[in-house]
């Protein structure tokens, strides 16, 4: 009878363990659904953007124009700023826009009331060719939406499923998505000027600017 208590008493404790450690795992997953949600679904999250150099290139060909692409989290806190250069000024950001039906963005829904953006390169069109670099790749998780320094297992697979539904229409209207859609707003960028992108609650991205203080003019400022 004794060795019968034991077994029970470490069955027991073997179970009691065992949904501790599922309710715990639970507990984390929706932990990081909350996060990434409030990521996803905010309009906070904007990007500036700020021409650091103008040079010509050594044999005098094409005017090389560098900016400092500065992007925005849902709280406000800037991520690692990026610099890009093209051989030229007119410079645009392909992103990738969700638009969720009117009714939930009239209603102020609490995830479905604003669009939803990705950005996903910075390009510059040329006569002959294309200049692109990468911001962040389509089925990956993008860096301005991690809740952690280290990805988990499950967070990549729910932008696997956010991916999958975004870029798939039937899929996505099961979710109230109106639609998504690649844009790319451009416009020429100049010294002297600072550039805001902003995501419009139902609608897309845009792009708008101002002077930069007059405190600055004559200054020169080490950007980097």
């Amino acid at each position: 009878m004794k060795a019968v208590r034991i077994g029970l008493t470490v069955l027991i404790i073997g179970a009691i363990l065992m949904a501790a450690y599922a309710f715990l795992k639970i507990i984390n997953e929706r932990k990081i659904l909350r996060e990434v949600i409030e990521r996803l679904s905010s309009d906070s999250r904007i990007a500036e953007v700020l021409v650091t150099k103008v040079a010509g290139e050594p044999f005098g060909q094409k005017t090389l124009t560098t900016i400092k692409f500065l992007e925005y989290d849902t709280h406000g806190n800037p991520l690692a700023p990026r610099y890009f250069t093209f051989s030229g000024n007119i410079i645009q950001f392909q992103s990738l826009v969700i638009r969720f039906d009117d009714a939930y963005v009239a209603a102020g829904h609490s995830l479905k009331g604003k669009s939803a953006y990705l950005f996903l390169k910075v390009f510059s069109l040329g006569s002959d060719s294309a200049e692109i670099s990468s911001i962040n790749e389509v089925n990956e998780v993008p860096s301005g939406y991690r809740t952690a320094t280290r990805v988990s297992g499950f967070e990549k697979k729910l932008w696997r499923l956010f991916w999958l539904y975004a870029l798939d229409p039937a899929m996505a209207s099961r979710i109230g998505v109106k639609n998504a859609q690649i844009e790319a707003p451009g416009t020429r960028f100049i010294p002297g000027m600072l550039y805001t992108i902003k995501i419009e609650h139902d609608g897309g991205m845009r792009i708008d600017a101002k002077k930069l203080p007059e405190i600055l003019d004559g200054e020169r400022i080490d950007f980097q």
